[in-house]
């Protein structure tokens, strides 16, 4: 079984929060705004679609999306 993890590059996030906006199960912001991934970067089957709408809206590109094997 495969599951997905999001991540937010620190160095590229410049606090727009649209991926607070679009998917706020699985992002959260600091005191300055800026976004990281919520529970781990761990993303539920359901949210999936949320992610890759959070990644394609970042103006930033910080956003990576990840595939992670599990036994």
């Amino acid at each position: 079984m495969t599951s997905i993890f999001i991540h937010v590059d620190s160095e590229k996030c410049q606090g727009h929060a649209r991926c607070k906006a679009l998917a706020p199960e699985l992002f959260e912001l600091d005191e300055f705004g800026n976004a990281r991934e919520a529970e781990r970067g761990c993303v539920p089957p359901e949210l999936v679609d949320k992610a890759y709408v959070a990644q394609a809206n970042c103006p930033e590109e910080a956003i990576v999306i990840g595939a992670a094997s599990q036994s």
